[in-house]
């Protein structure tokens, strides 16, 4: 097996370029074989925690065959056709429908794309769209936050908050504004609850304001900033962005592409405010990895105006893909297997687990933060408790070769004025021992990388 490995290794580095490539960061890559439930196995026999569900999206964990036989049984049917108008297939259609069942009670349509930056752009594209029909062609800007991730295709990469992502392509597209998010441990002053979701909502008002709401066409918002290092915001936050939003005429687009399908403890993640989006975006858990789908869901006005669309005015927007029947019918078949196996309660449950288990990790003096909800947490450190200043981007590297020599595998986020941040979100079905070790993992290897 060894000189395959290595032939397969050397054939990876010369050959593939991967997403944020770093040729130093890929001489010894880890090339992984199969999986189980919460566990994956490299090609070496090495055994992992998969603590980030790969990619924040292997919700139902590895292994499920009948999700591999639902997709199966639909390849003999038929291997693919257009989804363009005048023409479906069953699969997206029943999707479609039992989507709208389950997500806010205002979303009435839903439109398919094959991923979380399509869906984005998708949903950047809609929210201009509705204004133009509404006789308000002006309201094209969209308004985003700071460590918030979209994707990155070139108007995603625009809407997400990271500079890193923007250096080497821009300049960026046009009409993208950032503004701070509701993140404590990084905000300028220690804060109330509801003071901080007072100033950090106000930040919005203050932009569309400055931009001119004439202007703004819509907001987007993770309800919890997952890539961007797992900002929760406080009670009051969303709710007070929604009176804002509704104020100034500006669409609220929920990016839930990693907060759907039960990751935080309910299907989708403003739940817990108990507000709705006008646009969601979703993709991800959708088929818990098994196959790339993505899309949005609208509220019944946007539906309601491209129903009533003047042929001159139609809703030009496409992907060969959007609505894929195989893809559809791996979704409808992971839904069965959230709801049958209740996941959006056991997320809770074991979220909260997590969480506790996580905060017994502050007593150590380089952990500055924790915090999560549901199935999604994180722990940020600091070179100094009392600044709050980032340690080197080397501790960060050595901190994630420690939690992968232990037996866990995941991300760590670094930046030159945090971090670094160690990402989690392991399969919603992990076992309780599963989230234990997590924890036992990260207070060995915090102190060997930070020593």
């Amino acid at each position: 097996m060894q000189n395959t490995l290595s032939e397969l290794i050397r054939a990876d580095q010369e050959h593939l370029i991967h997403p944020l490539h770093l040729a130093a960061e890929h001489t010894e890559p880890l090339i992984f074989v199969r999986g189980e439930g919460a566990l994956i196995w490299d090609a070496q026999g090495r055994e992992y925690i998969d603590g980030l569900s790969s990619l924040w999206n292997v919700n139902v964990g590895h292994g499920r065959r009948e999700l591999a036989q639902a997709a199966a049984e639909q390849m003999e049917r038929l291997a693919y056709t257009s989804n363009y108008v005048g023409s479906s297939t069953e699969p997206p259609i029943r999707l479609a429908a039992r989507l709208v069942e389950l997500a806010y009670p205002n979303l009435e349509a839903v439109f398919f794309a094959s991923g979380g930056a399509e869906a984005n752009e998708s949903a950047f594209k809609t929210s201009r769209y509705y204004w133009k029909l509404r006789g308000r062609p002006d309201k094209v800007k969209t308004i985003a936050r700071y460590h918030g991730y979209h994707g990155v295709t070139l108007a995603a990469m625009s809407a997400t908050g990271m500079p890193p992502y923007w250096k080497m392509f821009e300049p960026r597209v046009p009409g993208f504004v950032h503004i701070q998010p509701p993140y404590r441990y990084r905000w300028p002053e220690p804060l109330s609850d509801a003071e901080l979701a007072e100033r950090a909502a106000a930040e919005l008002e203050r932009a569309i304001l400055a931009e001119g709401p004439e202007t703004v066409a819509a907001f987007i918002a993770e309800p919890v900033q997952g890539a961007g290092g797992v900002i929760v915001p406080p009670d009051g936050y969303f709710q007070r962005v929604r009176q804002i939003c509704d104020r100034y005429e500006v669409l609220l687009i929920a990016d839930e592409v990693i907060t759907g399908f039960c990751r935080t403890g309910r299907w989708f993640g403003l739940e817990h405010w108990g507000i709705q989006p006008d646009i969601l975006s979703f993709a991800k858990g959708v088929t818990s990895a098994y196959l790339p789908l993505g899309g949005i869901m609208v509220s019944r006005a946007i539906h309601q105006a491209i129903q009533d669309a003047p042929p001159a005015s139609r809703f030009m927007h496409a992907y060969t893909y959007s609505g894929h029947a195989t893809c559809c019918a791996v979704a409808l078949r992971n839904l069965e297997i959230m709801e049958r196996e209740g996941l959006a309660d056991r997320s809770a449950v074991l979220g909260q687990r997590l969480l506790d288990g996580l905060q017994s990790l502050a007593s150590l003096p380089s952990v500055g933060d924790v915090r999560g909800l549901g199935m999604i947490a994180a722990v940020e450190l600091t070179s100094d408790r009392a600044t709050r200043a980032p340690f080197d981007a080397s501790v960060g590297a050595r901190l994630l070769a420690e939690v992968r020599r232990r037996g866990l595998f995941t991300r760590v986020v670094v930046g030159a004025d945090r971090g670094p941040i160690v990402c989690l979100a392991p399969p919603l079905v992990a076992t309780e021992q599963q989230v234990d070790r997590i924890v036992e993992i990260l207070g060995e290897a915090i102190p060997a990388a930070t020593a």
